[in-house]
């Protein structure tokens, strides 16, 4: 930490999700500790990454090992359970196993260059001067969405796979899926 209260460590990795904890992983791999020479900030109140959002019909027997972390396999969930539960906890256990000191829930509202070649990064919990930013935020809660022609005139209900309650909410209605990426099929 510096005069000012800025903590620098080498590597910030921001987001704890599947590309956030395998980064974190493999610094720990090649000798980095964590909240000394690397730190990992995650936006959300628990261990999960994306997975904890996802709607309750998406079964862990759905996710055809897109969950995957190095260095630890999960086995023996049920198939049947909840996929944000079984995959949440599964990150939790990861986080734990590899000591990986994730602090949440952490916002990071700037990047910015900083003195000396480092990277300022301004958090909810202070500041870090870093030299090197690992960006693994993913794209949950900025989901892309593909220009379709006529959306803007149809009058249905349209929503991302972000926003998918469930398939209860759209019983006895007729559907469309447009996609055929990682999620649309699962629905």
């Amino acid at each position: 930490m510096n005069n000012f209260g800025t903590r620098e460590p080498a590597v910030v990795v921001v987001g704890a999700g599947q590309a956030g904890l395998s980064s974190a992983y493999h610094l720990r791999r090649a000798g980095l500790e964590p909240d000394r020479d690397f730190v990992v900030l995650d936006h959300a109140p628990r261990a999960g990454g994306a997975w904890q959002f996802r709607w309750p019909s998406l079964t862990y027997g759905k996710v055809h090992g897109m969950h995957a972390l190095p260095g630890m396999e999960l086995t023996g969930a049920d198939p049947g359970r909840p996929s944000s539960e079984v995959i949440g906890a599964y990150f939790h256990a990861y986080e734990h196993r590899f000591d990986l000191r994730v602090h949440r829930p952490v916002e990071v509202s700037a990047v910015r260059e900083g003195d000396g070649g480092r990277l300022l990064v301004e958090t909810s919990e202070g500041a870090y001067a870093t030299r090197a930013l690992i960006s693994a935020t993913g794209t949950w809660n900025r989901p892309f969405w593909p220009r379709c022609p006529g959306q803007e005139t149809f009058r249905g209900r349209q929503l991302h796979t972000a926003d998918y309650p469930g398939p209860g909410a759209f019983a006895g209605q007729r559907v469309i899926v447009v996609g055929a990426a990682l999620r649309a099929p699962s629905i």
